[in-house]
């Protein structure tokens, strides 16, 4: 756990070094709670184990700040699960356990996720060309460069399309014209990523939707669906789900004992760092503890971990309006954050996660 509390200046951290606390501890008494079997939710059920601040020991003092500050910053939902069960479920600004509200970004952890399912099945191979499954001509580009891009390409947003258009989101043809040859610069392209449905749907030839419900929503009990806003796919459901697919990716892709992602070299790979471009950056999930990373709207890199206050291992689905969904694997945690703009953000990581996680850290600690 990390008791820095670097403030986080977004546009300040190129210049911003990450530090840690070097300390020794001698550990004498009983096994953390960390450490306790990982609890699941009933798929057909509303019923969710719950356990409490005074049982976990942490400070209840820091509960009620960290609710002022929620709802101050524009939120509408927020659930921190400990070895899967409830620690905290709060609403706010209005809003009700039943919302259905929009991941945005954070949705993309739903896509690369259901890529390594469609390729443990066989259906796909990430490092084949992206044209194997779209057809030729899906691209206003050369047919050679059309053959050079990958799915992993599209997973990692390298694939050198034009990023300086005038709709970043538009997957028309027109729209998608040769910049960079891929693998030689990272830029957070929303064209480049929406593609990925249309490569599900020419893999398993089945509607994306009805693809991603049957392999993995319906089998860990999320509500949900996706819509069509414009050119992007946005999916929409309650933050209980956004929670239920933390867990999952919590424990690996595994559902208490449904292997829903039996593949776990491309969980790996997924939740590293997966190019030499942006170490902060997996397959569409965001990476804390790392030196550097790049950020949606930049194409220059910044230097210092996205979020300093935030454990290293935290591994992160990031939205618009400040859709989170943090992962920390060390500490057994899931964090679900969904509401309106906190006022802090751009696309991906804002200083609202950072100041986010000094309220989290002085309740947990």
């Amino acid at each position: 756990m990390k008791t820095k509390t670097i403030p986080f200046l977004f546009l300040l951290l190129s210049s911003m070094l990450s530090c840690s606390d070097d300390t020794e501890e001698v550990i004498t008494e009983e096994p953390d709670p960390n450490q306790d079997e990982l609890y699941f939710p009933p798929i057909n059920s509303e019923e969710w184990e719950n356990t409490s601040i005074q049982d976990l020991e942490w400070n209840i003092n820091a509960e009620q700040p960290l609710y002022d500050f929620l709802e101050e910053k524009n939120t509408k939902a927020f659930i921190i699960l400990k070895n899967g069960k409830i620690v905290i479920e709060k609403y706010f600004n209005g809003a009700t356990s039943s919302d259905n509200n929009p991941w945005y970004s954070t949705g993309k952890t739903l896509t690369a996720f259901t890529i390594g399912v469609a390729q443990q099945n066989g259906l796909l191979n990430i490092n084949e060309s992206s044209a194997t499954y779209l057809g030729t001509q899906w691209a206003n580009i050369t047919a050679s460069q059309e053959q050079s891009i990958t799915i992993k390409n599209h997973l990692t947003m390298t694939t050198g399309l034009d990023y300086n258009v005038s709709n970043q989101n538009c997957t028309d043809f027109e729209c998608l014209t040769y910049l960079n040859d891929p693998n030689d610069f990272w830029y957070y392209h929303n064209a480049a990523y929406t593609i990925l449905d249309g490569i599900i749907e020419g893999a398993t030839q089945v509607d994306f939707k009805t693809y991603y419900n049957t392999t993995i929503r319906d089998r860990i009990g999320m509500n949900g669906t996706w819509i069509r806003l414009g050119f992007a796919n946005v999916y929409y459901s309650n933050a209980r789900s956004m929670a239920r697919f933390g867990l999952l990716n919590l424990n690996k892709g595994t559902w208490d004992t449904d292997q829903i992602l039996t593949d776990q070299n491309y969980f790996t790979e997924m939740t590293t760092t997966s190019q030499n471009l942006n170490e902060s950056y997996g397959y569409l999930w965001w990476l804390n503890g790392k030196s550097s990373f790049r950020a949606p709207a930049f194409e220059n890199e910044f230097s210092g971990e996205l979020m300093p206050d935030a454990p290293d291992d935290l591994i992160a689905g990031l939205g618009k309006d400040d859709q989170k969904l943090y992962v920390v694997p060390s500490q057994n945690l899931v964090i679900v954050r969904m509401g309106n703009d906190a006022g802090q953000a751009l696309l991906g990581p804002s200083s609202f996660d950072n100041d986010l996680w000094v309220k989290i850290n002085e309740l947990i600690n």
